[in-house]
């Protein structure tokens, strides 16, 4: 999606990604005439705030964070929730939005309703944006896009896997919740949110999930992304139970002033660019 104002935009070599969630928030900035990530960091939130209190944190960070006090050649705002649903184009209206998510989310009246095209497998993800951060960004930029962070994520595990010829499982992981994508020969069959609060809950909710779609844990692969590494407690629980157990990458041709921990970490903040 994008927001268009009549304002211009001093066009500069600089990119902004801003990835926000309840939980916490990260952003990068690129330097597109060197192909540099000249800026990267990331704050996780102590306890989970709301979307007021969201856009306070914000506008602190745009008024007291230098790298973000540039002029940007363009500005990408991913918005991270589990308020979205995937649904196949040929059964998509556009007058029907709240019908689609009112079945797995808690939608207000008040809510603004969108989508994004998930161009790789002819669907489309609808999703609540924070609609108040979207406003203060148009308000203080003008020009912008923005995407639910699961849009980006579909479409670019699709693009990694459309030349594959057996399933693959992938498991992207945050402090509280973890999506699973799974495809099969470069096809979506399944994309969920879990939340936990243990590592038994992890493995329960992910060898279930293998078990529904008929996966032996003996055969299929399984590919963790998200800020963790073999010493996380997620990792080991999954490598107790499943024998094929390994880290995505993002598979960025990026420099860096300061490379991020992992090739697996910062997947959809790095591939918004």
């Amino acid at each position: 999606m994008a927001a268009t104002n009549n304002n211009p935009i001093d066009l500069t070599n600089l990119e902004l990604s801003i990835q926000i969630s309840l939980s916490g928030h990260s952003f990068c900035v690129l330097d597109t005439s060197t192909k540099t990530i000249i800026e990267l960091k990331a704050e996780k939130f102590s306890f989970k705030k709301t979307p007021s209190e969201l856009l306070d944190i914000v506008k602190h960070l745009f008024n007291t964070e230098t790298a973000l006090k540039q002029t940007f050649k363009s500005i990408n705002i991913i918005h991270v929730n589990d308020w979205s649903t995937v649904v196949p184009k040929p059964l998509f209206k556009e007058d029907a939005l709240v019908d689609y998510l009112k079945f797995n989310t808690k939608i207000l009246k008040t809510d603004f309703i969108t989508f994004d095209d998930i161009n790789p497998n002819d669907s489309v993800n609808i999703y609540v944006p924070f609609a108040n951060i979207n406003n203060f960004i148009f308000d203080r930029f003008g020009s912008f896009t923005f995407n639910h962070f699961s849009t980006i994520l579909i479409e670019q595990l699709l693009t990694f896997e459309k030349h594959s010829t057996t399933p693959k499982v992938y498991i992207n992981v945050s402090d509280a919740t973890f999506e699973i994508i799974t495809l099969n020969k470069g096809k979506l069959i399944l994309y969920n949110t879990f939340e936990y609060h243990t590592q038994e809950d992890f493995i329960y909710y992910l060898l279930f999930t293998l078990e529904q779609l008929q996966l032996n844990p003996e055969t299929i692969d399984v590919l963790f992304l998200g800020d963790l590494d073999k010493d996380s407690p997620l990792f080991a629980i999954a490598y107790k139970y499943i024998r094929n157990v390994s880290f995505g990458s993002r598979m960025d041709t990026y420099a860096f002033t300061e490379k991020p921990l992992h090739n697996h970490s910062h997947f959809t903040l790095l591939k918004s660019l």
